[in-house]
C-alpha cells in the first residue's frame, strides 16, 4: 500500500479534490500490482461506488442539505443569532456564547459542520472582530463550535455511520443531542472565562420588549427541531421522513412566513444542493469502494490483531477506535473515514460488547474534532476559503478548544448514559 500512500499524498499536495485522489490512487494500486485483474478489478470497484449510494437511508442527506441551503438563502439564521444575542449578549463573553448556541440550532436544520461554518461564521465573525475579539480567536471558535452542528440531529456524520454500520440512525440522533449539548455548556465556560481575562466589552442589556420582539421573529425556526428531533422521538417520522418534512418546513418558513426567498433563490438553492450532494454522495462511494479493496486484501486481518491483542478489554477496543478515527479525520474527509473504517472495526467492536449507539456517538464525534484539526482538517480550509485568512492564523486558537473537545471525549466514555439515556428512553429501557 505503499504506491496508495505515496500517490493519496502527493495529489492532495498538488490540489486535487478528495474523491479524485483517492479513487484515481485505487485505479492507480490496481494498475501496478493487479494487472491482470486490473480491468475486471475496476469494473467491480466501479460496482462497489454505485452501491454505496444505493441504501435508502442516504436519501435523508440530500434533504436535510436542502432544508439547510433554502433557509441559509433566506432570513432564518439571522434571526435565530438576534433571538440568542438579545438573552446572552450582555453577559461576559455574550457574542462568542451566542456563536456557541447559534451554531448548536442551526446544527438541528444541517448537520453539517461545513454548512455552519458558512451560515453561522459568515453572519457572527465581523460582530466578535468589532467586539474586541482577537481574529484567532474567532476563527477557532467558529470552525469548533461548528462541530456540535456534526452531532446535533440530522447529522450528515450518523447517517453515514448508520449506514455503514446497519445502526439505527433514529438512535443516534438521539444519543447526540446531550453530547452536543455537553459540549456547548464547556465552550461557552471558555468563552465566559476568555473574555473576563481579556477585559471583551459586553452589549447592552436587551429590554423586554426587545426580546419579546426577537422570540416572535425568530421562533418558527425552532421548527425544526421539534419535527426532526420531535418526530423521531415520537414515532411519528422516520429519518427519512423527517428531511423531507423539514424541506417542506423551509419552504414555508421563508416564502410563506419571512417571505425572504424568491422562486430563482429557490431553484438556486436546489441547484446548489445539488452539486453539495454529488459531492457527498462520490466520497461515499468511493470510501465503499476502498472499504472493498483493503477487505479483498484481507490487510484489516494483518494489521488489526496485533493492535487489538488476542482479547482486548471494552475500553482498549474504544481507545483505539477513538484515536484512528480521530488521526484518520485529520487527513481526509469525515465521511470518507466512517465508511471505511467503520465496517473494519465492527468484529472487534461487537466482540468486546461495546454499545453500537455509544460507539457511533463517540465515532461522530472524533470525525467532527478532526474535521477541524491541524492539518488537514477540512473545516480549516472551509474557514480559509469563506474568510480569506491565512491557514496559521485560522489554526491559531485551535487548542484550547481542542482540549475542550478531547475532555468531552473522556466524559463521555467514562460517563456513556450521556448519550445512551434519549435512546433507552425511547425505547422504553429507562436509565
Amino acid at each position: 500500500m505503499i504506491l496508495f500512500a505515496v500517490s493519496l499524498a502527493t495529489m492532495l499536495l498538488f490540489g486535487f479534490p478528495f474523491m479524485v485522489t483517492l479513487l484515481g490512487s485505487l485505479i492507480l494500486y490496481l494498475l501496478v500490482y493487479m494487472p491482470d485483474f486490473a480491468p475486471r478489478m475496476i469494473i467491480t470497484m466501479v460496482q462497489q461506488v454505485i452501491a454505496g449510494v444505493t441504501p435508502p437511508a442516504l436519501v435523508c442527506v440530500p434533504m436535510f442539505i436542502l432544508s439547510a441551503t433554502i433557509i441559509t438563502s433566506g432570513e432564518s439564521a439571522k434571526r435565530l443569532i438576534h433571538m440568542l444575542k438579545v438573552f446572552v449578549g450582555h453577559f461576559p463573553g455574550g457574542l462568542a456564547i451566542t456563536t456557541n448556541a447559534s451554531c448548536t440550532l442551526f446544527g438541528a436544520v444541517s448537520g453539517s459542520t461545513q454548512a455552519t461554518v458558512a451560515a453561522i461564521g459568515g453572519t457572527m465573525r465581523p460582530m466578535l472582530l468589532e467586539a474586541g475579539y482577537k481574529s484567532p480567536f474567532t476563527l477557532g471558535l467558529i470552525i469548533n463550535a461548528s462541530d456540535i452542528a456534526f452531532l446535533i440531529p440530522p447529522s450528515i456524520g450518523f447517517i453515514v455511520y448508520g449506514v455503514a454500520t446497519s445502526t439505527s440512525i433514529g438512535m443516534l440522533f438521539l444519543a447526540g443531542i446531550f453530547p452536543g449539548l455537553m459540549i456547548l455548556v464547556m465552550f461557552s465556560i471558555y468563552c465566559y472565562g476568555y473574555s473576563k481575562f481579556n477585559k471583551i466589552p459586553t452589549l447592552p442589556r436587551a429590554s423586554w420588549g426587545e426580546r419579546y420582539n426577537a422570540v416572535r421573529r425568530g421562533l418558527p425556526v425552532m421548527g425544526f427541531p421539534v419535527i426532526i428531533v420531535g418526530g423521531i422521538y415520537t414515532g411519528i417520522l422516520s429519518p427519512t421522513e423527517a428531511s423531507a418534512a423539514a424541506v417542506l418546513y423551509a419552504i414555508l418558513l421563508e416564502t410563506v412566513i419571512y417571505r425572504s426567498l424568491t422562486f430563482e433563490r429557490i431553484i438556486d438553492a436546489f441547484l446548489q444542493t445539488g452539486v453539495i450532494t454529488g459531492v457527498v454522495f462520490i466520497l461515499v462511494g468511493a470510501g465503499q469502494a476502498f472499504s472493498f479493496l483493503i477487505g479483498f486484501l484481507q490487510l484489516p486481518a494483518q494489521l488489526l490483531p496485533p493492535l487489538f491483542g488476542p482479547d482486548p478489554s471494552m475500553l482498549w477496543v474504544i481507545t483505539i477506535v477513538i484515536v484512528v478515527y480521530f488521526v484518520a479525520c485529520m487527513f481526509v474527509d469525515p465521511i470518507v473515514a466512517i465508511f471505511i473504517l467503520s465496517p473494519v472495526f465492527q468484529p472487534y467492536v461487537e466482540g468486546a460488547g461495546v454499545d453500537p449507539i455509544l460507539l457511533g456517538t463517540l465515532v461522530t464525534l472524533q470525525a467532527a474534532i478532526g474535521s477541524a484539526t491541524p492539518p488537514f482538517g477540512c473545516d480549516i480550509f472551509t474557514a480559509q476559503l469563506i474568510f480569506r485568512r491565512p491557514y496559521l492564523e485560522v489554526i491559531g486558537h485551535a487548542l484550547p478548544f481542542l482540549l475542550i473537545l478531547m475532555l468531552a471525549t473522556v466524559l463521555l466514555v467514562a460517563f456513556p448514559q450521556i448519550a445512551l439515556w434519549l435512546p433507552n428512553m425511547a425505547m422504553g429501557g429507562g436509565f
